[in-house]
């Protein structure tokens, strides 16, 4: 079966998509994107991911595509239409197509909107086999870190470090001081030498993680204590656990960085809650997209 994608108002083959070369998110990365996760034909954490498009499109001056009630349907059409319950879906938000130039377009156009859909394989059962390593490098991204924008050159580049080094994640942190940020595609935690779960707050410097906030109400509600608390390098080479967070790494232990193990290097009694409580969450349902 082709795959299906929406493309300003058309459901195509997807081998038949196409945008146009004067399209500003191709000319200039001028634009702003979100990946869902799906889970047996339901969007996780749909509110929160339409929330931060709305936040994300506002902080460059672009309008919503269409009405957020639109979007939703537009969402559940492109699940429907290539039969994927288990599976991540990418929008995509331009500028529009326009004459090149780095302002705005003088007469504005129509945004343009991109969605697509692949499958993927389902949730893990267990958090065995489910941890990876990582490695440390500077932050290089721009000061706007909280917009969910598509200029990702950097957070590619460090992944493509990461990989070549057997690495499933680059832990990045600031030069200056040391700090850590996040991950390159990630949120990022630890629990510290004290046993106490952190993770950074936000601000410009991290991005608002759907998965991360989705998590913190949970830990909220199940009386878990956690600190909003940046920690440095020096703390991170202490802790005890680490792990990531985001729609596709849900919950995943980090057991090495650097080469070095973070605590024993297996995933701790920590991550294992959580696991298991954001599996929870994932289970539970949200909104129908079928």
């Amino acid at each position: 079966m082709s795959r299906i994608a929406y493309v300003n108002g058309r459901y195509l083959p997807q081998r038949e998509a196409s945008v146009n070369v004067e399209d500003r998110g191709y000319q200039f990365g001028d634009g702003i994107y979100e990946v869902v996760h799906l889970y047996d034909g339901r969007f996780i954490d749909e509110d929160r991911h339409l929330d931060r498009l709305e936040r994300s499109l506002k902080e460059i001056r672009l309008p919503m595509p269409m009405p957020r009630q639109a979007l939703s349907h537009v969402l559940q059409e492109v699940a429907r239409k290539n039969r994927v319950r288990e599976g991540l879906l990418y929008m995509q938000v331009t500028r529009g197509v326009a004459r090149r130039d780095h302002p705005f377009p003088a007469q504005p156009v129509p945004p343009a909107l991109v969605v697509t859909v692949k499958r993927i394989p389902p949730y893990p059962a267990t958090i065995d086999n489910w941890s990876g390593a990582a490695i440390t490098l500077p932050d290089l991204r721009w000061a706007r870190r909280d917009i969910k924008t598509t200029n990702l050159l950097p957070n590619v580049l460090a992944r493509q470090a990461a990989r070549e080094q057997g690495a499933i994640e680059a832990i990045l942190y600031e030069e200056e001081t040391g700090f850590v940020t996040e991950g390159a595609a990630t949120n990022f935690w630890i629990v510290d030498e004290n046993g106490t779960i952190r993770t950074r707050p936000l601000s410009h410097d991290i991005l608002p993680g759907c998965t991360r906030g989705a998590l913190m109400a949970e830990l909220k509600q199940a009386g878990i204590a956690f600190e909003e608390r940046a920690f440095t390098r020096d703390e991170l080479k202490r802790a005890r656990e680490a792990f990531i967070t985001s729609a596709t790494s849900f919950v995943k232990p980090i057991v090495t960085i650097d080469g070095a193990p973070v605590g024993d290097g297996t995933p701790g009694p920590v991550a294992r809650r959580l696991f298991e409580l954001f599996a929870r969450h994932v289970k539970g349902g949200v909104k129908n997209a079928a």
